[in-house]
Formats: structure tokens, C-alpha cells, sequence
């Protein structure tokens, strides 16, 4: 077993995870509407790019992690955690960069105009259905898993180990998925950057 490299303090990890949690769900929802027009020299898009190849490892090693863990190589296994919320903390600064710089991609808008015609709309089809499905889907949960992830994180760093492997069950799951539907994301909205 793993021993707890931090001390417990419920009262101040709930503080700074749930404002770490809101400042971040506050950045993320106001880049919907916020766009600095920048050129910055090169294709901006690269964010993203850079953000399906972060989603890719990070959802590789939560596999890892989790065979680890079942291999009860915990020292692994913690390594391997660890290294997924660094991953993610690269992510969240690269996605910021994205929308911050690129904007909004309408799936869809063959021509990058920003406005989605009726023919435009045929032409995507039933993916455009599956792509705001999928959408619709990551977004929140992309939400609702960040204190999940930094409280399960922080129950293993304790040493509350059973407390730790209950909050798995819930935030494992939630966060692979986020992590690949990110990926899948990324490949239909791509074709539509400008």
C-alpha cells in the first residue's frame, strides 16, 4: 500500500477544490462568448489538435491506471494518476488557448462562415445529430467529473484509501469517457475549422 504523502484537512480541500471547480467552469462558459482576435503567427487549431492528442493519453492511461490499481501496483498506479491530471491541467490551458483565439466551429458550415444554411445542414446529415449528441454529452459531464477527479485524487493522497476506490466507481468512468469523446469530438468538428 501506498503511504499518504498529504496530511487531512476535509474543511480546506473542500474549499479549494470546489473554488478551483467554479473558477474554471466560470472561465470555460464565458470562452463561449468571448473570442480575441489574434493572429498569432500560426494555425490556432493546433490547440486543438493538441488537445485530441492530450484526450488519446490521457484516456490510455486511465486504462493503465486502472490495471494497476487492479494489479495492486499502487506506486504504479499513483504515477500513472498523477501524470493523467497533469496531462489534463496542459488540456484545460490548451483549450483555453483554443477558444480563446480561434472561436467557435459550427458543425457543419462547409464554407466557415459562421452561419449554417439548410443545405449545409442536409449535407451533414444524422451526423450533425451525432455530433451534438456526443457534444451534449461531454460538455457536462466535462463539468460535473473536475471535483470528482480532484477529490478522488486528494482521498488517495490521505491515505483514505477506501474512500478513494468508492469515488472511482463514479469518477472513473465519467472521466474516460470525457476523455474519449473528446478525441471523437475533435475528428467531426475538425473538417469545419476555418
Amino acid at each position: 500500500m501506498v503511504l499518504a504523502p498529504w496530511k487531512k484537512n476535509d474543511r480546506k480541500a473542500w474549499i479549494l477544490i470546489i473554488l478551483f471547480s467554479v473558477i474554471v467552469f466560470t472561465i470555460v462558459s464565458v470562452l463561449g462568448r468571448v473570442t480575441v482576435p489574434v493572429k498569432l503567427g500560426f494555425n490556432v487549431h493546433i490547440f486543438a489538435k493538441v488537445n485530441a492528442v492530450i484526450n488519446s493519453i490521457v484516456a490510455v492511461l486511465l486504462l493503465c491506471g486502472l490495471i494497476a490499481a487492479k494489479s495492486k501496483r499502487y506506486f504504479l498506479h499513483k504515477r500513472i494518476m498523477l501524470t493523467s491530471m497533469f496531462l489534463s491541467v496542459l488540456f484545460l490551458l490548451s483549450y483555453i488557448c483554443h477558444h480563446l483565439f480561434a472561436g467557435e466551429a459550427k458543425f457543419g458550415d462547409i464554407d466557415h462562415n459562421g452561419v449554417l444554411t439548410d443545405a449545409e445542414r442536409m449535407n451533414a446529415g444524422s451526423a450533425r445529430f451525432v455530433y451534438y449528441f456526443i457534444l451534449g454529452t461531454h460538455i457536462p459531464l466535462a463539468g460535473i467529473v473536475l471535483p470528482f477527479i480532484l477529490f478522488t485524487a486528494y482521498r488517495a493522497l490521505i491515505g483514505e484509501f477506501d474512500k478513494h476506490r468508492r469515488l472511482v466507481r463514479i469518477t472513473w468512468p465519467i472521466w474516460f469517457y470525457v476523455a474519449v469523446t473528446g478525441v471523437i469530438v475533435y475528428v467531426m468538428i475538425s473538417p469545419y475549422y476555418v
